[in-house]
Parts: structure tokens; sequence; C-alpha cells
């Protein structure tokens, strides 16, 4: 039943005109290991509010998570995980993630301060012969709908390193990608919630936006 399951999964998303007759959403992975991985639930809300208002893509704008030990995430094209602290992945939870990927999905991950070390650990998990390698500047999705010639913007200082945008490749397709020392996504998050300013929370969106359609294009 899952190889169907799969095999439906990825043909949904080859497909354009299917997917373009869809409302987009945009799923939360809900994970082991104590992190919060709940936080700001407005971020994917406003998110998907802005791409509606700026592209004919179709959105479901509402606040949406799976839970990695069932197969929901095979329900969406987009999922996206986030946190502070710890996050942990049993066996069965590391292969669904992979098969995800590999059948067409796409993951966003965030660091939203404190989970590298676990995020990248648990990564192993997953793709065990696969690495994180940083993308350049000119990587199309820094130009997939806005202009980021400097690549990731930064949105947080957190240890006040410079931003960084890595991926893990799949025949050639990115089929994660992962910002470490900026957290666009707090930018997404209603404006009292981190008191960013205007032209940042927008700077965030825009490079959300960017981020899905480099997803749903690729």
């Amino acid at each position: 039943m899952k190889i169907i399951l799969y095999f439906l999964f990825a043909l949904f998303l080859s497909s354009q005109t299917l997917m373009q007759a869809q409302e987009f959403s945009i799923a939360r992975l809900k994970y082991g290991g104590g992190g919060d991985w709940y936080n700001d639930p407005s971020s994917e809300v406003n998110l998907l509010n802005f791409i509606r208002t700026n592209s004919n893509i179709k959105v479901n704008a509402e606040y949406k998570f799976v839970d990695l030990a069932t197969d929901e995430i095979f329900n969406y094209p987009f999922i996206f995980m986030t946190g502070h602290g710890n996050i942990i992945l049993t066996s069965s939870e590391a292969e669904r993630l992979r098969t995800y990927l590999e059948s067409g999905g796409f993951l966003y991950v965030d660091d939203d301060y404190g989970f590298d070390k676990s995020f990248r650990r648990e990564l192993k998990k997953i793709f065990p012969n696969n690495n994180l390698v940083e993308l350049p500047h000119n990587f199309g999705l820094y130009n997939s709908f806005f202009s980021f010639p400097n690549g990731v913007p930064k949105t947080h200082e957190h240890d006040n390193k410079p931003p960084q945008g890595f991926g893990i490749f799949i025949n050639n397709r990115l089929v994660l990608y992962y910002t470490y020392e900026t957290n666009p996504s707090d930018g997404w998050a209603d404006k009292e919630v981190h008191n960013n300013t205007p032209e940042k929370r927008e700077e965030s969106l825009k490079f959300g936006m960017n981020i899905v359609i480099w997803a749903l294009s690729n």
C-alpha cells in the first residue's frame, strides 16, 4: 500500500497542471526530542497570504501540522521544520522522511536557534551518505521571484555569524533547504511576536516566497 501511495505522490508532484489546480498548503513538521516544533504558528499563515497577494498561486492559508510518525507528510508537497533545542527521529521516521524527499517532496528547515547540532545529527539518519552543501549566492532560489544577490538575508543576529543557506540534493534536485544564523521564519510571524521592523518582515516574506516558488517549480 505504501509503495502505491509513494508512487501516486510522486506523480502528483510532477504534474504542474494538477498542482496548479490544488490549493497550496504548508505543513509544519512535528518531531520528538523536546524541541518546540510548534512555535510561531502565525508564520506559515502570513507567508501563504503574502504569496496569495503577490502571485496567482492558489493557497490555503491555514496553520497545519503533520506528525512524522504517520504518512500525513505525503499529503503535502512542501513541509516546514523549525524550533529551538533537541530533535530526535526514530528509524522509521527517518525512513519515511527520506522516502518523501526522494519521491518529490520538499523540506524547508529554519534553525530558530539552538537546534543546529541535533538537526545535523538526525539528518545523518535520513541521508547517511549525503552532506549539507552551502548554496552559492548565484543559486537559482535566491532569484526565483525576488532578487537576493547576497544570498540569505539576515533576520536575527543569534551568534553574530553570517547567515547561511545549505541544501541536500538528490539527482541534482534540491530536496532540503536549511537556513542557519538568520531565522527568516521569525520575520513571517505576526509583527507583535518579535517586533521586527516592517522592512525586515517584508524582506523575510519575500525570501520565504522565493523558497516556495523554487520548490514548486523545480
